[in-house]
């Protein structure tokens, strides 16, 4: 049941981090690729391009690790069940075609769950890149400009990225633990705290699957089956009130979703990291917040930060509110997530 009832005061356990505990703690969340294990992804990948299949069709039966498939299924647990975050280090993805490093990352994503469509164009492999778009546009994704995200979670079980290039500046990512937000708003305004368990609409931002309306009812904060799970997106919150049939967010509501979002920005709390070319970064969409703030570009095209994304569902998880069914379609666990629409077709392009 999706309410407020029964929680407890506070949250403990590895997902309940705060920022010092990473920075102290570098080997709980960062782990380093040995030569060997480089050598083995890139045999694998090599391997599977000369079969000639589609990237985004790739299985962990057709991507064989026999070294690194215990690591990966560790790294599922951890995910699930520890503090929900990971970044894997040493892929010189810098050496390899575009074509090589996302089979490789495609490859590693199958060993953790299934890749799900990113957009209405059925993409599991996305690039997270500036493509010159203006967020005021209500059809535009954040990630699709150099402006700062606001700390949010993704339509799926698990977000993953591969870093390819940096920007000339900024681009850093940003991770917060929700449920140390949970903690901290408990302790200092509970009567808020329970506001975010309440349905709130957010922008589907025009992609809309058949019969759907152009917004989710989602609650911030969702208790279900003795687990807290949040799904939040604030910009989004906010270009939903411009939709036909979306309720005006009360004062109160907005001084919820306002403390949210300052506990998220609270160094105390977030964790800042700047990902390298070749580091995987992956993250547990029902515990975690991610971020990432401004940047400028270089240039050149050929130079431009360049990140590719992965969006996973992972057998053995959590169950989920049926309230969330408006935005990952179905809820069953290990093939739910995603955004389809009656034009999905899903493909992993390698140039967009």
């Amino acid at each position: 049941m999706n309410n407020s009832a029964n929680l407890p005061e506070c949250f403990e356990g590895p997902a309940t981090w705060i920022a010092a505990d990473l920075a102290t703690q570098p080997d709980a969340w960062l782990t380093t690729l040995t030569n060997a294990q480089v050598t083995e992804l890139h045999s694998a990948a090599e391997r599977y391009l000369a079969s000639g299949k589609d990237i985004g069709e790739i299985t962990a039966r057709d991507f064989t690790l026999p070294s690194l498939a215990p690591y990966f299924k560790d790294l599922q647990n951890k995910l699930l069940h520890g503090n929900g975050l990971s970044v894997i280090r040493g892929l010189p993805a810098i050496d390899y075609s575009l074509e090589v490093s996302a089979c490789i990352f495609c490859g590693i994503g199958s060993h953790l769950g299934s890749a799900r469509s990113q957009n209405a164009q059925g993409h599991v492999l996305g690039h997270v890149r500036d493509m010159g778009l203006s967020s005021s546009d209500p059809n535009t994704r954040i990630y699709q400009t150099s402006e700062r995200q606001s700390f949010h979670t993704d339509s799926a079980d698990v977000v993953g990225l591969l870093c390819l290039k940096e920007a000339k500046a900024g681009g850093d990512s940003l991770l917060v633990s929700a449920l140390s937000i949970y903690n901290r708003m408990n302790r200092t305004r509970p009567d808020l705290l329970k506001l975010l368990f309440e349905p709130i609409a957010t922008d589907r931002r025009g992609e809309i699957p058949a019969g759907a309306r152009p917004y989710m009812q989602i609650p911030v904060f969702n208790w279900h089956h003795g687990f807290l799970s949040v799904f939040y997106q604030r910009q989004y919150i906010e270009s939903a009130q411009r939709l036909e049939g979306v309720a005006p967010l009360t004062t109160q509501q907005i001084e919820a979703l306002d403390l949210f979002d300052s506990l998220a920005n609270d160094p105390e709390l977030h964790f800042k990291m700047r990902l390298q070319p070749g580091d995987m970064q992956f993250v547990y969409n029902h515990s975690q917040l991610h971020d990432r703030t401004g940047f400028e570009d270089w240039p050149a095209i050929e130079d431009r930060r360049h990140l590719l994304r992965l969006w996973l569902s992972i057998e053995g998880d959590r169950p989920l509110p049926e309230c969330f069914k408006e935005r990952y379609g179905s809820i069953e666990i290990g093939n739910r997530g995603g955004i389809v629409t009656d034009q999905t077709h899903l493909h992993a392009p390698l140039n967009i």
